[in-house]
């Protein structure tokens, strides 16, 4: 009997809930941790930057609009798929960051517990950082977060699981929309995630995952007129990009969130910070007895 062919998984983008080959028809080499080849990953262009923009602010309207309880129902959710599907995780882990099953393992918890962290968190948010507000006069003056909108995300190089959680859960758990640019060399587990994605309740357009060059893809993310956020941390080893995207961003007043110095120990405890630095507050004026 002839030997079996392994039937080789195409990778794709995650645009709009859906899996798009990249519009440039161009694909790249993704190797293992050992140099091996693993597959080839699409190689995403500014127009599929550009789709998933128009894919993020049509999601957008829904998804902020949605309870912070059902927000929180819907990331929980995720949580519950990514382990299901422990095995193949552990092994996008161990061929990307070349851990041992043991390590992969416990990246793996680490990413499901951050993930179930920002769900506790969803409904909780607007009763810390919001107020009520001491004014004279006779008025209620209440402050509340909103989110901010489309957020562009460039993913962590290194930490290409639990750094991708890390940056795309406090954004969207306060109801933004992402389009997220994957680590470079060690996409797999990103698509991975998108794949869980796409089997959860997450509607299509709120998260978005490109895979491709942050240097070629992020700058036109940056000038978009209609992202209203850049988070920079994933790149803050790479301290010339992340100043060009920067500047990039202040020419149309984008909010940025970039770390003060190297990359973030992603396995240190969050902060409620990387949810406030995506929300804008609204201070609303009622008078009393009305």
């Amino acid at each position: 009997m002839a030997a079996r062919i392994d039937v080789r998984k195409t990778y794709k983008l995650y645009i709009g809930g859906a899996f798009p080959r990249s519009e440039s028809g161009y694909s790249y080499i993704v190797n293992d941790a050992k140099g091996r080849f693993v597959a080839n990953a699409a190689l995403a262009s500014r127009k599929d930057a550009r789709d998933a923009v128009v894919a993020a602010r049509k999601a957008f309207g829904s998804w902020s609009g949605r309870t912070a309880y059902n927000r929180a129902q819907v990331l929980y959710r995720v949580a519950e798929i990514m382990e299901d599907r422990r095995p193949q995780f552990v092994q996008a882990l161990q061929q990307s960051e070349g851990l041992t099953a043991a390590r992969a393992n416990a990246a793996l918890d680490a990413a499901i517990d951050r993930l179930v962290w920002y769900a506790g968190w969803a409904d909780k948010l607007t009763q810390v950082v919001g107020n009520a507000n001491p004014v004279a006069g006779p008025f209620f003056n209440l402050s509340t977060p909103e989110p901010t909108g489309v957020v562009a995300v460039l993913a962590p190089q290194e930490s290409s699981l639990l750094g991708l959680v890390s940056v795309v859960a406090p954004a969207i758990v306060t109801g933004n929309t992402v389009v997220v640019v994957s680590s470079f060399d060690r996409p797999l587990p990103a698509v991975t995630f998108a794949e869980v994605l796409a089997t959860s309740d997450v509607p299509g357009g709120v998260v978005n995952l490109l895979t491709g060059s942050a240097a070629t893809i992020a700058p036109w993310l940056a000038a978009h007129m209609d992202v209203n956020a850049i988070d920079l941390v994933g790149v803050a080893g790479e301290q010339e990009l992340a100043t060009e995207l920067e500047v990039a961003a202040a020419d149309n007043l984008k909010r940025v969130r970039r770390a003060p110095g190297a990359e973030p120990d992603w396995t240190a405890s969050p902060s409620l910070d990387t949810m406030t630095d995506f929300v804008e507050i609204k201070t609303v004026w009622h008078p009393m007895g009305v």
